[in-house]
């Protein structure tokens, strides 16, 4: 499996952000869905390394997230919510940059595919600065990417986006999940049923739900999954 996650936890003080979950992940898209607060952040930032778990055990590719985090992070592509940018660099600027942290061979070449994959070429002599909020997701995914990594975790990585920069996005990762894992945490319920192959619903920490798409509208009267997801939150 990709990804193994025993009973993870996370407490901040007295309160439990993430009670004690498990599951695994292997290649495709797995659609990590819940209402705000609910811990999907909290999980994904556990998993990449960038905060460290309470209890439990986390691996990447079979790398422990606190002890080989190096490892783990090596093989993890993150577009965090928040998506922090350089914003006074230029498109091409902060992809080499990136390139220069992973210390790819020939950054150029792989800069140039993923300014394609990701639509960036229009823009790419820009100053993110003014890029769209669209754009800027673009370039966050590709620097997610740029690095080929076999996991990636994606927190609403098509916040911003037009209707029709969505399709395009959409199918970039239906085809980043042929090959690699994907977690897509996303609270748009189409963007799910568009691109995920699974989906795990998790509320106040805990998972109340872990099946395929298939299988949990067999599970719930074939209700649409929204539908599904305020019924198994709402509590």
């Amino acid at each position: 499996m990709s990804i193994q996650v025993e009973g993870l936890t996370k407490h901040y003080g007295a309160q439990k952000a993430v009670d004690g979950i498990s599951f695994t992940a292997q290649p495709g898209v797995l659609g990590f869905l819940g209402p705000n607060g609910a811990g999907k952040s909290t999980t994904m930032k556990m998993l990449t390394g960038f905060i460290p778990q309470t209890g439990g055990k986390a691996s990447v590719c079979g790398f422990d997230t606190v002890t080989q985090t190096l490892e783990v992070r090596r093989r993890i592509g993150y577009l965090p919510e928040s998506n922090p940018l350089y914003t006074d660099m230029y498109v091409k600027e902060a992809l080499n940059f990136v390139a220069g942290i992973h210390q790819l061979h020939n950054p150029a070449q792989r800069i140039n595919e993923v300014i394609e994959q990701t639509g960036l070429g229009p823009e790419q002599h820009k100053k993110i600065g003014q890029l769209s909020k669209g754009y800027r997701q673009r370039v966050g995914l590709a620097q997610a990417i740029l690095h080929n990594p076999e996991v990636l975790i994606l927190d609403e990585p098509t916040s911003g986006l037009d209707p029709n920069q969505l399709i395009g996005i959409r199918q970039l990762i239906r085809d980043l999940g042929a090959e690699k894992t994907v977690i897509l945490s996303t609270h748009i319920m189409q963007e799910v049923e568009a691109t995920c192959n699974r989906v795990i619903i998790i509320n106040r920490g805990n998972i109340v739900a872990d099946d395929s798409l298939g299988g949990l509208k067999a599970a719930h009267e074939h209700l649409g999954l929204e539908e599904i997801f305020i019924k198994l939150t709402n509590t």
